[in-house]
């Protein structure tokens, strides 16, 4: 008997994987904080014997380094990766045995297309494939961006994303689980993703991989390729050279007068509570990334790399949980922190800031205004539909292009609120006047506006 435990990282919507028998098992793609695949481990009563990745990461620092050091495990990784630490080098047709009670081995399959060197591994339970860990290979209903590595290679990464899915689906058995690390929100995925689960003979009915030919296939895929975080230049560098050790400990503790000092200094002080909170207070200056969610996706995507940054948080476990997902993309060690209320914040006597949040049914009733309405959604988003005569800055670009914005009052609206609530942040702090539209852009047709497309 075998069991696969998925170890979930939905901030970046990623996957790592527990499989094995009863004594042993190998980790698939570790998240940074490798102390939850330990405590999954444990609660198996197994002995982690490898640890393997698919291919060298470029959205989130891997823990697969520190993982093996701890529990003395061999450290697979794909030949080809350049990786400079001491590791197993896995070649296409590789066979490493996982628990030989079981009947378990784990074979290594050439999948190149997300990355040139990509290896998806098959789970063989007395030699037949029980599972497939897909990496950013073949996901669910997609397939993983082919984009990420060097433009002059994409459309050959595309075709071969393409090539590769079709071995898959022709060497694996119909009933075989699909399990990649890619596809439940994270930003290497190609396409959406269509479910949590799958298996190979489901993609062969579904997946454009291995429905269309490969002209269409990839025409449509590098037709569709949405924006790359900016921190993904930062990851694969990190992977490749060997991720430091995780240092959870709490950082130093900030006053209001150091709190003041760091924002005159030009640092980020991240306000991580949630947005109306924050909008109905803060301290002058901060921006607003909430807790939870895709913080780290968008924090590391628009803070300028290697700034230092201070934390404030309602809670110690508000600030312990952020604290732990901004170490999986490289943000380890927090210059400072504070918990608490806001009040606390900011010295004797000064006010905290404040600015109206409102729907787009407001909106419209001050659409004749004057004001600026400002969409910070992404590109392809935009595409879809957009408000006629919005400004269109997306968020992630916003804190560079804020001289772009006109003069007037800016009601700035996302999708959905959160990403509007960072923009609203940025702009409050530059000094602008502003109304975060904490509102579904669903909403905006009802309102009676005009909802273009391109």
């Amino acid at each position: 008997m075998f069991f696969v435990d998925t170890i979930e990282t939905a901030g970046l919507g990623n996957r790592g994987y527990l499989a094995g028998g009863e004594r042993t098992a190998v980790v698939v793609d570790p998240p940074r904080d490798i102390d939850r695949v330990i405590a999954a481990a444990v609660r198996r009563g197994v002995r982690i014997s490898h640890v393997v990745e698919t291919h060298v990461h470029n959205d989130y620092v891997t823990g697969g380094l520190e993982l093996a050091h701890v529990t003395g495990a061999f450290y697979l990784v794909p030949a080809g990766a350049g990786v400079s630490y001491a590791h197993v080098s896995v070649r296409d047709g590789d066979r490493h045995g996982i628990d030989a009670a079981a009947g378990l081995v784990l074979r290594a399959l050439a999948t190149p297309g997300h990355t040139p060197h990509h290896t998806s591994y098959a789970l063989e339970e007395n030699g037949t494939a029980v599972a497939a860990f897909t990496g950013g290979s073949l996901l669910i209903g997609t397939v993983g961006r082919p984009d990420l590595v060097e433009p002059r290679l994409t459309e050959r990464l595309a075709r071969a994303q393409h090539a590769s899915a079709h071995r898959l689906a022709a060497e694996l058995p119909d009933a075989t689980a699909v399990l990649p690390t890619h596809g439940f929100g994270s930003f290497c995925s190609a396409g959406r993703t269509t479910g949590e689960s799958s298996t190979i003979g489901e993609e062969k009915e579904s997946n454009e991989a291995l429905t269309r030919d490969v002209d269409g296939f990839v025409a449509d895929l590098l037709a569709g390729l949405d924006d790359v975080p900016a921190y993904y230049a930062h990851m694969g560098p990190a992977n490749t050279a060997g991720p430091a050790p995780v240092d959870l400990t709490p950082p130093a503790v900030a006053d209001a007068d150091e709190i003041a000092a760091r924002l005159a200094a030009g640092e980020w002080v991240v306000d991580l509570r949630h947005r109306v909170a924050f909008a109905e207070g803060h301290v002058a200056g901060s921006v607003n990334f909430e807790a939870g969610g895709q913080l780290a996706t968008y924090l590391a995507w628009l803070i300028p790399w290697g700034r230092p940054v201070t934390l404030l948080a309602a809670s110690a476990e508000q600030l312990a949980a952020a604290q732990r997902e901004l170490v999986r993309v490289g943000i380890d060690r927090p210059a400072a922190a504070a918990t608490g209320e806001p009040s606390g914040w900011v010295g004797r006597g000064e006010a905290l800031a404040s600015f109206p949040r409102a729907s787009f049914a407001d909106l419209a009733e001050h659409a004749e205004d004057g004001v600026v309405v400002l969409d910070v959604r992404r590109d392809a988003e935009r595409a879809a539909g957009f408000i006629d005569g919005s400004v269109h800055i997306p968020v992630h670009a916003l804190h560079r292009r804020l001289h772009e914005v006109p003069e007037g009052q800016v009601w700035v609206h996302c999708a959905g609120g959160m990403r509007a609530a960072i923009a609203a942040s940025l702009l409050d702090a530059a000094g602008r006047g502003v109304v975060a539209v904490d509102d579904s852009f669903d909403a905006a047709e009802k309102a009676g506006f005009a909802v273009r497309m391109r």
